[in-house]
């Protein structure tokens, strides 16, 4: 038997992990969404990510 490790099913699941550094500002800016929204740094990443999208060159 394997040791995969048991979380919650998910039909997304997040497979690539990304590490970052801030500026203070941008930090700042950060802390304000995750408290104002309720949710995790990563998820505002997420958030952020798809709104850049739309400036993508197609």
């Amino acid at each position: 038997m394997g040791n995969k490790k048991m979380g919650r099913p998910t039909d997304n699941p997040k497979h690539f992990r990304v590490n970052a550094r801030l500026d203070a500002e941008s930090k700042e800016i950060l802390d304000a969404y995750m408290e104002q929204e309720n949710i995790s740094a990563m998820e505002a990443v997420r958030r952020a990510l798809k709104k850049l999208k739309d400036d993508l060159k197609k």
